[in-house]
């Protein structure tokens, strides 16, 4: 004998059942067209690689001369004010300290050449350079010691410059010697 309650039951069932079943069997949608994909990828940015590297050439043998010639506003304009320089010595200066240390003239040399630069971009606002500086006669009178150091020699370095509203800007700067 059946029961009543499983009769009763059965067109409740039945009509879920359809309504899972024709739920499932709805028109999948269309791929994406590749006109699709296309506005969803967006195109890789343009980068004058060319151009970046001849203005980050100039401003590396600009900033060199400056130093050189003791022109604190150059430097100014080249360097970021949050700049981190690490000087041959190994000590850890600022802007402020720098551009102090330019207009004071506790440095003097004949010349500071600029050798082997090379930039690398990183995209188009930011690219390091690396290269050789050599400096002939040079001399750092300390102000506190009174000592000259001599600063002639080799030296390998990277500047890491950042365009910032359209200004590239040097904001790390490592200098090491090069042992004779």
């Amino acid at each position: 004998m059946i029961n009543r309650n499983v009769l009763s039951a059965a067109p409740v069932v039945l009509v879920l059942g359809m309504v899972l079943i024709l739920g499932g069997c709805q028109k999948a949608e269309a791929p994406p067209t590749n006109r699709a994909v296309a506005a969803a990828t967006p195109s890789p940015e343009k980068v004058d690689t060319a151009g970046i590297t001849a203005q980050l050439t100039r401003l590396e043998q600009d900033w060199a001369d400056a130093v050189k010639e003791g022109n604190a506003d150059t430097v100014k304009r080249i360097m970021a004010d949050d700049i981190v320089v690490i000087n041959p010595d190994g000590a850890a200066s600022t802007k402020a300290a720098e551009l102090e240390a330019i207009q004071a003239k506790t440095m003097t040399m004949d010349s500071w050449d600029i050798q082997e630069p090379k930039v690398v971009v990183l995209d188009a606002n930011n690219a390091f350079v690396t290269g050789r500086g050599v400096i002939k006669n040079g001399k750092y009178k300390d102000p506190k010691t009174k000592q000259t150091i001599n600063l002639s020699g080799e030296y390998r370095f990277i500047d890491f410059y950042a365009r910032r509203n359209g200004k590239w800007e040097a904001v790390a700067s490592q200098t090491t010697p090069i042992p004779k």
